[in-house]
C-alpha cells in the first residue's frame, strides 16, 4: 500500500512522517528529492541558474535558497517557471523510488511526503491521501516562529499553497496536528491499526 502525505507549510508533516517510519513505513520525501536535484552538477540546477541567473548561487556553487525564495515567493510567474523546471524531475525520481520500494516489499506501507501534492495534481498517483492539518492561524504562527519570518513573508508563503481548509476537505485520512504530540501520535496509532485490520 502507498499513501501520499501532504498538508500545508508548518503543519507538521515531518513529525507525522517520522511517526509512520517509526512504525515500519518506508518514506519518500519530496523535499529531500528536491534538494538532491539542486546539488551542484545536477542538470536541474543548471536549468534553474539559466532561468534565474547566477545570483541564485552561493560562491561555492550551492543554491542560494534564500535568494531564490525571494524571487519566486513574490511573483507567481517566477514561481511557476521554477515549478516547470523542478516538478517533472522530482516526480520522475519519486516514481522510481516508489516502484523500487513496492517491488522490494509489497506489504510495507510506502509514504510519499509531498508538500504540494494537490497543487501539482499528484493525488491520483497514490492509493490514499493523508492530510496533516492545523488551522491557518496556528500554521501562520508556527511558520513565523520556525523560519523567523515577518507576518508579510509568512503570508506570502501560505498564499503560494492551496488553502489548508481545502486540503482538509479533500483528505482520505485526516490527522489533526493542532494539539499535543501525544494526541497526534494517538491518531497515527488508530490509522496504523485500521491499516493492519
Amino acid at each position: 500500500m502507498n499513501i501520499g502525505l501532504t498538508g500545508g507549510i508548518a503543519t507538521g508533516k515531518s513529525t507525522v512522517s517520522q511517526m509512520l517510519v517509526a512504525r515500519g513505513a518506508a518514506l519518500i520525501d519530496a523535499d529531500v528529492v528536491a534538494r538532491r536535484i539542486m546539488e551542484p552538477g545536477h542538470p536541474v540546477l543548471a536549468k534553474v541558474v539559466e532561468r534565474f541567473g547566477e545570483t541564485v548561487l552561493l560562491a561555492d556553487g550551492q543554491l542560494n535558497r534564500k535568494r531564490l525564495g525571494e524571487i519566486v515567493f513574490s511573483d507567481p510567474v517566477e514561481r511557476k517557471a521554477l515549478e516547470d523546471i523542478t516538478h517533472p524531475a522530482i516526480r520522475r525520481e519519486m516514481k522510481a523510488e516508489l516502484e523500487a520500494l513496492e517491488q522490494e516489499n509489497p506489504e510495507r506501507l510506502v509514504v510519499a511526503d509531498i508538500p504540494l501534492l494537490y497543487e501539482s495534481g499528484l493525488e491520483n498517483l497514490y492509493e490514499k491521501i493523508m492530510v496533516v492539518y492545523v488551522p491557518r492561524s496556528l500554521q501562520l504562527e508556527r511558520l513565523m516562529q520556525r523560519d523567523a519570518l515577518t507576518v508579510q513573508e509568512a503570508e506570502l508563503r501560505l498564499a503560494a499553497q492551496m488553502d489548508i481548509e481545502e486540503k482538509r476537505r479533500r483528505a482520505d485520512i485526516l490527522i489533526d496536528n493542532s494539539q499535543s504530540y501525544e494526541e497526534t501520535e494517538s491518531q497515527i496509532d488508530d490509522f496504523w491499526r485500521s491499516r493492519v485490520l
